[in-house]
C-alpha cells in the first residue's frame, strides 16, 4: 500500500480522493464536481486505476473570464492495493462523486504438495 499512499500524498490540493478498505473490496471515492457518467472514463492499465474526467464549463452571456479556479480536467492514476483485482470492478457517479469498487483477490496462499 506504500505506492498508493505515496500517490495519494502527491495529488494536487484540489483533488480529493478517499480510499476505503472493506472485507471483500476497496472503494475509491473521488470528488468530480459537475461531472456526469458521460464525462468520465475509468479504466485499468496494468495494476493502475486511471480516471479521466472532463467537465463542460460555459461562460455566462455578458461575462468574460477574469480568473479560472475550477479545473475542467482530472487525470488521476492510482496504483492498486496489493490484494486488489480488476476482475468484477465497478464504478458509478452521482452528484459529482465517483465511486470505484475494486474487489479483493481470494485467498492467495495454498499448500503445495511435495512428492517423495
Amino acid at each position: 500500500m506504500s505506492r498508493l499512499r505515496e500517490a495519494l500524498g502527491n495529488l494536487p490540493e484540489s483533488v480529493f480522493v478517499d480510499v476505503f478498505d472493506g472485507d471483500d473490496a476497496y472503494l475509491f471515492v473521488v470528488d468530480v464536481p459537475g461531472v456526469t457518467a458521460d464525462d468520465v472514463d475509468v479504466r485499468v492499465d496494468g495494476r493502475t486505476l486511471v480516471v479521466d474526467a472532463h467537465r463542460a464549463k460555459s461562460v455566462p452571456e455578458g461575462f468574460d473570464y477574469r480568473t479560472e479556479e475550477r479545473s475542467l480536467f482530472l487525470d488521476l492514476e492510482l496504483p492498486f492495493p496489493p490484494d486488489a483485482t480488476d476482475d468484477g470492478a465497478s464504478a458509478s457517479v452521482e452528484s459529482g462523486v465517483l465511486e470505484v469498487r475494486l474487489p479483493k483477490r481470494g485467498e492467495t496462499t495454498r499448500s503445495v504438495p511435495i512428492e517423495g
